[in-house]
């Protein structure tokens, strides 16, 4: 990723480059080069220099380079030979082109952001099947609350519900079967989930748009301006603090999810707040069920409460004072995956523990849709009937919702305006006006 992406700045024609140095690069990117880049070492300005000399290094035929049909990390000179590309040699300024960006942070922040955009829409399917395992009124969901706070994310997570649901197209016998039940509310972390998930939705969105002009940026120092009166200008296009901020902010929004999740999964595991069997089994005492599970996603969402400390905030003077503000983007970087990677498993402990509270209350069923979710968790992960080992339900279904079935399972039930967020047009249910 991080080649392709100098490759991309390179190209914008503003970094003082030759053409044939741009190619090699391309060339090397066409046949799979997988570079050697350390994770630690950058301070995410001047750019990433650290990690993008390594980049370059493997190009000049020096350090180490792996490629996709060999991921093994050999001396550079002999892969490029292998591949048939000439190793560089530099001319003038294209040392400082190669170097000079922030393409290690954008790299890492692209990843980390799609894959929150897809944990975000599988927390709403999780979210779903623990509303129907807990017996949760689907009064909240209403679509006149949500007009009248009509936050695009709230929007967006209530429509999804609304679509996967009881409903009089896909009714649901879980839901009909407490319909007179006299319980008036929910916990919050059912009541409130579409404020709380449609927040972070917002918050993935915002960091998505900005990590994709940052990815279409010339991030150089100096920078050649060709065209008109020919200069060349220094700035500071290198600085990384609009994506260290935006991944620190990414961090935050999405641990949210795992945050009001695992609280989901305590309510699934405690027989006094789900009126299920305790820890999600019927043998108890002989089985402990899904105590340790719950267990896990507690300790999952402890760990992502100290990676949201935002790296940004902190700054250290470098290189004689000159760069006396940098923006620590690279760890940054490195923690909202980290973030994303415990949220995934986190949903995957509630799905997994939802779908066995639903095998708890037959022969009722739940909706069409999730209905279909629950057999595809349950053909990597049979229903709990003794103790296991549960770590392997776990990598299964964790597996299985980073594979997009799930999403896809459920894609075709949900209107295409909640699909994604940037689609969805929401309108304002009053003005606000002033006499004063």
């Amino acid at each position: 990723m991080m080649l392709a992406l100098r490759v991309n700045v390179l190209c914008k024609g503003h970094s003082g480059i030759r053409l044939e140095t741009v190619q090699k690069y391309l060339k090397a990117f066409n046949a799979g080069v997988v570079p050697y880049i350390p994770e630690q070492g950058t301070v995410g300005a001047s750019g990433d220099l650290g990690p993008l000399s390594h980049l370059a290094l493997g190009m000049l035929g020096e350090g180490l380079l792996a490629t996709l049909n060999n991921k093994k990390f050999r001396d550079a000179g002999s892969v490029l030979r292998e591949l048939g590309v000439e190793p560089i040699k530099l001319a003038a300024k294209e040392g400082l082109a190669l170097i000079n960006g922030t393409q290690f942070i954008s790299a890492l922040g692209a990843e980390a952001v799609v894959r929150a955009r897809k944990v975000a829409r599988l927390a709403d399917v999780a979210l779903a099947m623990s509303h129907e395992a807990l017996r949760a009124t689907n009064s909240t969901l209403n679509p006149d609350i949500h007009r009248v706070r009509p936050h695009k994310g709230q929007q967006l997570v209530a429509q999804r519900l609304r679509a996967l649901l009881h409903s009089e197209k896909y009714p649901s016998m879980v839901n009909e079967s407490h319909a007179n039940c006299g319980r008036v509310q929910d916990a919050y972390s059912i009541r409130c989930a579409p404020q709380v998930h449609g927040i972070s939705n917002e918050v993935i969105e915002w960091v998505y748009g900005i990590l994709t002009t940052e990815l279409n940026c010339a991030t150089d120092n100096p920078l050649v301006f060709p065209d008109g009166v020919k200069k060349v200008v220094s700035g500071g296009n290198f600085h990384g603090e609009y994506p260290a901020k935006a991944l620190d902010m990414l961090a935050i929004g999405v641990h949210e999810l795992g945050n009001i999740s695992e609280r989901r999964i305590e309510r699934l595991n405690n027989p006094t707040l789900s009126r299920l069997p305790a820890f999600l089994v019927k043998n108890g005492g002989l089985n402990s069920g899904f105590m340790i599970a719950h267990c896990t996603a507690a300790a999952l969402v402890s760990e992502n409460k100290v990676y949201c400390h935002p790296a940004s905030a902190d700054s250290i003077s470098t290189s004689a004072a000159q760069e006396d503000h940098v923006s620590m983007g690279g760890f940054s970087a490195r923690k909202a995956i980290k973030v994303v990677e415990n949220v995934e498993r986190i949903i995957a402990i509630e799905l997994l523990g939802a779908c066995q509270g639903i095998d708890l209350l037959r022969p009722l069923r739940t909706t069409e849709p999730m209905e279909k979710v629950w057999s595809l968790v349950r053909s990597v992960s049979p229903p709990w009937e003794e103790d296991r080992v549960i770590n392997t339900d776990i990598d299964n279904v964790t597996k299985l919702l980073r594979s997009g079935a799930v999403w896809k399972t459920v894609k075709p039930y949900v209107p295409e305006e909640a699909r994604f967020l940037g689609v969805l047009t929401v309108k304002k249910p009053f003005e606000l006006k002033s006499k004063m």
